[in-house]
């Protein structure tokens, strides 16, 4: 711990400039700084007076969605006299958090330094700390180790850079998983891969994702607003892409408008909604719109009452938290961070709708659910059974690169999915079939955790 402390305080204060510059320019790096240097709100503080305390912390949106049905169900499970709490790590997931639970339980989950840990720990004396995924920081397990804390992972997963990192320093960070009384993992192979990395085995239990229990709000007004600026029109959805800031730089969206600026089924009326990944990437994303179309708009322009009568083509979804339940208007799902090797994101969001799903090849942080869903044919992944073999190997023969190839594949799968109706639909069933299948992680980990503190 010494040595780990060490590092962390010489990589802050090398550092140091940078983040002096970020704070003093953006405010997102500004906001709950005080938090995160161990100050305990008030709010909080009153909130949990008397009460017994679970520490649920969520780092950003996806953990947070999550997490939603875990923190009510197992309030319920538990009873009046116990209390959960919730921290996040960033701005989005700190909105989220406070607009599903309330702002008095949520806050920013402290820097790993001892002083700023022990501050939460002796205020919250939480009985259970529960981490979501794969947020595991070594001086805060020692430090809830030392105050007899138990710490539980849920929906833990390993990525395949994480494994690898995890194995070439299994003698230090295996002593590090081996602080988590529990490991409820997403999957067999994460729970194979936690072990192999030095979990004790009698802690590693796989009980399915939690994110496959997330229910999307019955009536949202951001989906009614598309649906309306739609007008009957097919609507394809290009959810969570990713990219960087730059035309320099490789973007999703503009592979996706590039293919879909082509299609034959424009002519009669098409629909696309961006939802990009990352909030600061929304006024990028519109200008990148912009460099193609003067018909696209972000969705302040569509909550205009009788506004300019535009037939907008393409709509940049730049709010949090609503993608879900626009999912579930799309005729055809595009889920990013697949075309970029991101591991892509989870394609039963969409699924749960019957909606068809298209991914690219890089999906290797859903890889079991993918697999799932390609054994039932209920996703479409470029460069695989997408009838475009033949242009694959006249595209690499002629040396054209990457990007013009993924463009080309998915124009050719959305051709086909908004041709063939009755085939996309079938291809959508078979899909919700899978997220179906996966349903019920949540119940198994609130049982988990109850026996935990209620032995």
């Amino acid at each position: 711990m010494l040595l780990y402390s060490a590092l962390l305080t010489v990589g802050l204060v090398v550092s140091a400039p940078w983040w002096v510059v970020r704070m003093m320019t953006t405010e997102r790096y500004r906001e709950g700084l005080r938090e995160r240097l161990g100050r305990v709100p008030a709010e909080l503080r009153s909130f949990v007076a008397g009460k017994k305390v679970v520490w649920v912390h969520a780092v950003s949106v996806g953990e947070v969605l999550a997490a939603t049905r875990l923190v009510a169900e197992l309030e319920t499970a538990l009873g009046a006299e116990w209390v959960v709490v919730v921290s996040t790590t960033t701005r989005t997931g700190q909105a989220l958090a406070q607009e599903r639970f309330g702002a008095l339980r949520v806050f920013y989950f402290p820097l790993d330094f001892a002083f700023a840990v022990r501050a939460f720990l002796r205020v919250l004396k939480p009985e259970i700390l529960v981490l979501m995924e794969s947020e595991v920081w070594p001086r805060m397990l020692h430090e809830a180790r030392k105050m007899d804390v138990p710490v539980a992972v849920v929906n833990a997963r390993v990525s395949d850079r994480s494994f690898a990192r995890g194995m070439r320093v299994k003698a230090v960070w295996g002593r590090v998983l081996r602080g988590v009384s529990l490991w409820l993992a997403q999957s067999e192979e994460d729970a194979r891969r936690l072990v192999a990395m030095g979990a004790s085995a009698e802690s590693v239990r796989a009980i399915g994702n939690l994110k496959y229990d997330v229910r999307a709000p019955k009536v949202s007004r951001v989906a009614e607003l598309i649906q309306e600026a739609a007008a009957g029109r097919p609507i394809v959805v290009a959810g969570s892409t990713v990219g960087g800031t730059s035309l320099n730089d490789t973007n999703e969206e503009e592979i996706v408008i590039n293919a879909w600026q082509d299609l034959p089924q424009r002519e009669s009326g098409l629909l696309l909604v961006l939802a990009p990944r990352h909030p600061e990437r929304f006024g990028f994303v519109a200008s990148i719109v912009d460099t193609f179309y003067t018909e696209a708009s972000k969705l302040e322009e569509l909550r205009v009452p009788n506004g300019s009568g535009i037939e907008y083509d393409v709509v940049v979804l730049d709010t949090i938290g609503d993608l879900a339940a626009v999912y579930g208007i799309a005729d055809v799902a595009f889920v990013g961070g697949s075309l970029v090797k991101r591991g892509g994101h989870n394609p039963l969001e969409p699924a749960r709708f019957g909606v068809p799903v298209v991914m690219g090849p890089s999906f290797e942080n859903f890889r079991d659910v993918v697999a799932k869903m390609q054994a039932v044919e209920g996703i479409a992944i470029l460069g695989q059974n997408t009838g475009v073999s033949t242009l694959r190997r006249k595209e690499r023969a002629s040396g054209r690169d990457d990007r013009n190839l993924l463009v080309k594949e998915l124009e050719a799968v959305l051709v086909r999915l908004l041709t063939d109706r009755e085939a996309a639909k079938a291809m959508g069933e078979r899909g919700r079939r899978v997220f179906e299948e996966q349903q019920g992680a949540t119940a198994r980990a609130v049982e988990a955790l109850v026996a935990m503190v209620k032995p």
